[in-house]
C-alpha cells in the first residue's frame, strides 16, 4: 500500500496493484481497476517511486 494526498489534505492509504493509470492533467489523478478516480497532490513521478519502492521492500527486507 502507498499512501497519497488527496486535494483537501487529507492522506489515505491505497492499494498500488488496484491502480489502473496515473494521469497529470495538470492535476494527478489515480483511476483504479474497478473505475474509481482519486484526484491527489502528489506528481506522477511521485506515485511511480512510491511504488517502486514498495515493491522493492517486498523482495529486499533484511532477516
Amino acid at each position: 500500500m502507498i499512501e497519497v494526498t488527496k486535494i483537501n489534505g487529507t492522506k489515505f492509504l491505497i492499494n498500488s496493484n488496484l491502480i489502473a493509470t496515473v494521469e497529470e492533467t495538470p492535476d494527478t489523478v489515480l483511476t483504479l481497476t474497478d473505475g474509481k478516480k482519486f484526484i491527489i497532490k502528489e506528481s506522477r513521478l511521485e506515485v511511480q517511486n512510491l511504488i517502486k519502492s514498495t515493491r522493492q521492500g517486498y523482495f529486499c527486507r533484511e532477516i
